[in-house]
């Protein structure tokens, strides 16, 4: 049998994936794409307006590309919405996560008993490993805890017990990932930081470094801190960190958990403690209610913090959000310019992070035959003869 997985989205979609795939491939199935496939899987998202756009036009591709295979959709776009989908095709089913299992297993024969054993790894160096679901915040621009729902942690032998099947499988960078990853608990009540302190000591004789995804302001802690600086490597001296606005005004409508100030200060805080640290963040531009004065608020934070990059989204209606029945919505087109010039200065800030770091040694992972990424998320250049997969010490040259 041949199948398809279609994925969009976040790094969690991608583990998600990634699961889907070596479930299929344990059971026998040729992994190819949608035109000649008998089973079809699309794992939708629903983040932005323009990204719940991209899956619809997904799932009507896989449709066109394939004349009878069912097509099972899942993910956040199918739980906000699983009718608009259905609607689409008698092929279409939409299936729960949670359910994804079962509705393979009725499509492929196969003893999840049997294969539970055998699942393929992902054939990359980077790999993410799931560590969290779901979130408790409920900012108001954002349907993601909705589709999502409540923050639960995995149990922390399981991560453990992953990520050393990785590391001796040969991957090089197991990034944690997590809707809400700095709410990470584990049964025992380790949190984040004392999770990573487990996987270095169970991984310590793999080269395997591990990186975080994402993390909001409000949970990093000391003792996360303490570990990038001292974990010399291992875990990269790489945080995202979202700062969504620079205004206080809009970062309270917003619902977010930090005062502009604040966020500043937490930066400061760890360049302190990890002088060599690669900042990369999230920022909404065109938020409801955005003034002029708001946006050159964030523009001034965003020099001062001086991030890597920047991942710049227009504000998106989202049906079903607070911020969508507001009535001072930014014109589009002000949030498409506001959202260039945050792009611009993000190409400006990412020159000038890596000018800062010529001369200096960092860990590269490679990731293609001559091309890698360095510890702060820079892609470079290598020799095109060190093997894929391997970790190399590379010298950031003078721009």
């Amino acid at each position: 049998m041949r199948a398809c997985v279609v994925n969009l989205g976040c790094k969690v979609n991608r583990v998600e994936s990634d699961g889907f795939e070596a479930l299929l491939a344990a059971a026998g199935c040729d992994l190819g794409s949608p035109q000649e496939s008998d089973l079809i899987i699309v794992n939708t998202c629903t983040v932005t307006g323009e990204a719940e756009k991209k899956t619809r036009k997904a799932v009507r591709k896989a449709l066109r590309q394939s004349a009878d295979a069912p097509v099972l959709v899942t993910g956040c776009a199918a739980v906000i919405d699983p009718d608009e989908f259905a609607d689409m095709d008698g092929r279409v089913v939409v299936v729960p996560k949670h359910q994804m299992v079962n509705a393979i297993q009725a499509y492929v024969d196969f003893d999840l008993a049997d294969t539970s054993r055998t699942l393929a790894i992902p054939s990359r160096v980077r790999v993410g490993l799931k560590a969290q679901d779901g979130c408790d915040n409920a900012c108001t621009f954002c349907i993601v805890h909705i589709a999502r729902g409540p923050a639960r942690s995995v149990d922390a032998s399981s991560l453990i017990k992953r990520a050393c099947q990785l590391a001796a499988e040969g991957v090089s960078e197991i990034v944690l990932t997590g809707i809400n990853l700095g709410s990470y608990r584990a049964s025992d009540g380790a949190d984040l930081a004392l999770l990573l302190e487990r996987l270095l000591a169970a991984t310590a004789s793999f080269q395997v470094r591990f990186r975080i995804s994402s993390i909001e302001p409000q949970d990093v802690s000391d003792d996360l801190i303490a570990l990038l600086a001292d974990a010399r490597g291992r875990v990269c001296r790489h945080l995202h960190l979202p700062l969504q606005a620079g205004s206080d005004r809009v970062l309270w409508e917003m619902a977010r958990h930090y005062r502009a100030a604040d966020y500043e200060a937490l930066v400061d805080r760890i360049r302190t403690r990890v002088p060599a640290l690669s900042l990369t963040t999230d920022v909404i531009a065109g938020f409801p209610g955005e003034t002029e004065e708001d946006f050159q608020q964030t523009l001034a934070l965003a020099q001062r913090c001086a991030f890597s990059k920047m991942h710049v989204f227009p504000y998106s209606v989202r049906t079903g959000t607070p911020a969508a029945t507001r009535r001072d919505q930014v014109p589009p087109d002000m949030r498409i310019a506001r959202a260039r010039a945050l792009r611009q200065l993000s190409d400006e800030l990412r020159r000038a992070d890596r000018a800062r770091r010529a001369g200096t040694h960092e860990m590269v992972v490679v990731e293609e035959l001559g091309h890698g990424c360095t510890e702060s998320y820079h892609e470079v250049a290598i020799d095109p003869r060190i093997p894929v997969g391997s970790m190399v010490e590379y010298c950031f040259g003078v721009q």
